[in-house]
C-alpha cells in the first residue's frame, strides 16, 4: 500500500518569468509537484498518469530517481503530452495560462487493477478526469483529496483558460479533502464570499476544506472551523508555479502521520515556499528547513 497516490496529467510546462526573455521548458502538472513534495518529507507516493509519445524520458527518470513510483504512468502511442504556457506579470501578480496540447484522459481502464492507499489525491488539468474515475477510485483510498482545477478548466480555440461551475457537485460527496484557490472556489460555487464558498462544499459532505491565497496564505477550514494560515515569506520568489500543489503534497504528508490540521497546513505553507524559490517541480530545502519554517508559521499561530 502507498501512502499517497497522485492521479492526474503530467504536463510539459514553458514557463515564461519576468527576468528572463526566453521560457523555460520543464516537467509540470499538479501530480509532479504534489508527489514530489510530498515525497521531499518521506512518504511513499506513486502516480497514475498518462503521457504522449513526446513525453521526455528524462522526466520519468528524475521522478523515478527521487523514488517516486511510475508503474501507473501510460505512454499513449501517436498521442501528445498535456502542454501549457505560462507567462507571468513583472511582479507575479498576474498569470496568463494557455493549453497548446492535451493528452487523452484516464479511463477506468487505465487504473491498476489494485489501487490501494491512505490518501489518493486527485488532480486533474485539463479535465482528463471524470467522474466515474473518481468514484472507482474512492473505494480504493482511506482518504480521498481533491483539487478541482482541472474539473472547471474551460479552453478556447487558442487555448486561453476560463472557469465553469462544477459540473457534477455530486463529486463533492465522494471528496474528504478540498483543496483550490480562491479563483476556482468562487467559479465552483458561484459564490463571491470565502466564507460562503467554503460553507458550500462544507455542505456537500466534504469535512475539511483548504483555499490556497497566494502570499496571503491560505484559509483552512475544518468541519466548518476556519483558521487563516500565514504564507511563509521566502527570500527570494523565482518561479510561483506549483506553489499550492507543494502545499497540499506537504499537508497530505503531515495529515498521515496523525499530526493536527494546524501543523499540517503550516508544513504545506513552508513547503510552498521552498517550491517557488527555484524553477519547476524542485525543493532544494531540506526537510528540516522545512520544518523549521513550518515550527516559525506554527508559533505565530
Amino acid at each position: 500500500m502507498f501512502d499517497i497516490v497522485v492521479i492526474g496529467h503530467f504536463s510539459i510546462d514553458s514557463i515564461t518569468l519576468p527576468s528572463v526573455k526566453k521560457p523555460y521548458v520543464i516537467l509540470g502538472g499538479s501530480a509532479a509537484y504534489v508527489s514530489l513534495s510530498a515525497k521531499s518529507l518521506g512518504v511513499n507516493v506513486a502516480v497514475i498518469s498518462k503521457v504522449g509519445d513526446d513525453f521526455p524520458k528524462a522526466y520519468l527518470w528524475w521522478l523515478s530517481r527521487e523514488g517516486v513510483d511510475l508503474s501507473g504512468v501510460i505512454r499513449s502511442r501517436e498521442a501528445w503530452t498535456t502542454k501549457f504556457e505560462l507567462k507571468y506579470s513583472e511582479d507575479f501578480s498576474e498569470r496568463n495560462l494557455r493549453l497548446i496540447s492535451r493528452a487523452p484522459p484516464i479511463t477506468m481502464e487505465d487504473l491498476p487493477k489494485t489501487v490501494r492507499a491512505k490518501a489518493i489525491h486527485v488532480a486533474p488539468i485539463a479535465n482528463e478526469i471524470s467522474y466515474e474515475v473518481i468514484e472507482g477510485v474512492r473505494r480504493s483510498a482511506e482518504i480521498l483529496s481533491l483539487d478541482p482545477q482541472g474539473l472547471i478548466r474551460v479552453f478556447d480555440d487558442n487555448g486561453n483558460v476560463s472557469y465553469r461551475a462544477l459540473e457534477k457537485m455530486e463529486t463533492l460527496s465522494l471528496v474528504d479533502i478540498y483543496k483550490s484557490t480562491y479563483e476556482e472556489i468562487k467559479a465552483l460555487t458561484g459564490e463571491v464570499n470565502l466564507k460562503n464558498a467554503i460553507r458550500i462544499i462544507h455542505d456537500h459532505g466534504v469535512k475539511t476544506v483548504i483555499v490556497t491565497l497566494g502570499n496571503k496564505g491560505a484559509a483552512l477550514s475544518v468541519e466548518g472551523a476556519i483558521c487563516n494560515i500565514p504564507a511563509y515569506k521566502p527570500p527570494k520568489v523565482v518561479d510561483p508555479t506549483g506553489a499550492g500543489d507543494a502545499f497540499i503534497g506537504g499537508f497530505l504528508a503531515e495529515y498521515l502521520r496523525g499530526s493536527d490540521m494546524l501543523w499540517c497546513a503550516c508544513v504545506g505553507s513552508a513547503i510552498a515556499s521552498t517550491a517557488v524559490e527555484s524553477i519547476g517541480p524542485t525543493f532544494s530545502s531540506s526537510k528540516s528547513e522545512i520544518y523549521q519554517r513550518a515550527r516559525t508559521l506554527y508559533e505565530e499561530e
